[in-house]
């Protein structure tokens, strides 16, 4: 089975969501599918992405959640994807992953509902979405083999994917988040906004400015 590995972050470079398709693909290569590459970080689609995913048997999305929604490059792309993706009479599997900088990952649930959405309008089939919480650490540990330390919970998720795009199957969507307390998750992620300011020229009290102060 040829399966589609589709970056939906807006990043060209070390995004969260490339992180978990390199964590994702060998497991798939291990039951014996064949891989392909696909990036949507701009609106437009390109004809050779549009063919090249058509071409697949099964697609697997990881994107970052935006909003509670999915970033608005990815709708645009979608959308050009429906009639050509309709072709295919409803036999290619869909699945997604969107990873959220919430701590929890329930909070990708409409998300995950709006690629539901897509697929019944595409006549495609919905497998079923991850939503993984505490995402924004990803980058940080992406030198972490897949299964230690902050990662088990992600192994786990993902594992069960790649078995469940082989059998073709579906089932109620998972949520999970990284092995990691809530609180080291926020004090870090408070660190990394300071860090930034600083190497913007801002000061750490310019973070809690109100527009328009």
């Amino acid at each position: 089975m040829q399966v589609a590995l589709i970056n939906g972050s807006p990043k060209r470079h070390r995004s969260a969501s490339g992180c978990i398709l390199k964590y994702l693909q060998p497991l798939l290569e291990q039951e014996g599918h064949v891989t392909a590459a696909f990036s949507l970080g701009r609106p437009e689609l390109a004809p050779q992405d549009a063919k090249g995913i058509g071409d697949c048997d099964a697609l697997i999305f990881a994107l970052p959640l935006y909003v509670d929604g999915l970033p608005s490059h990815l709708v645009s792309c979608l959308l050009q994807l429906e009639e050509s993706l309709a072709r295919s009479g409803g036999k290619m599997g869909v699945y997604a992953i969107v990873n959220c900088g919430f701590y929890e990952g329930h909070q990708a649930r409409w998300a995950l509902n709006i690629l539901e959405n897509w697929c019944h309008r595409a006549g495609l089939r919905w497998g079923y979405g991850i939503g993984l919480g505490a995402g924004g650490v990803l980058l940080s540990i992406e030198n972490v083999p897949l299964g230690a330390g902050p990662t088990r919970n992600l192994a786990q998720a993902l594992r069960q994917l790649a078995s469940s795009v082989g059998q073709g199957s579906g089932g109620e969507n998972v949520f999970t988040t990284m092995n990691m307390p809530k609180l080291l998750y926020k004090l870090a992620a408070e660190v990394g906004w300071c860090r930034s300011a600083k190497a913007n020229g801002l000061k750490i009290r310019d973070l809690s400015l109100r527009r328009g102060s």
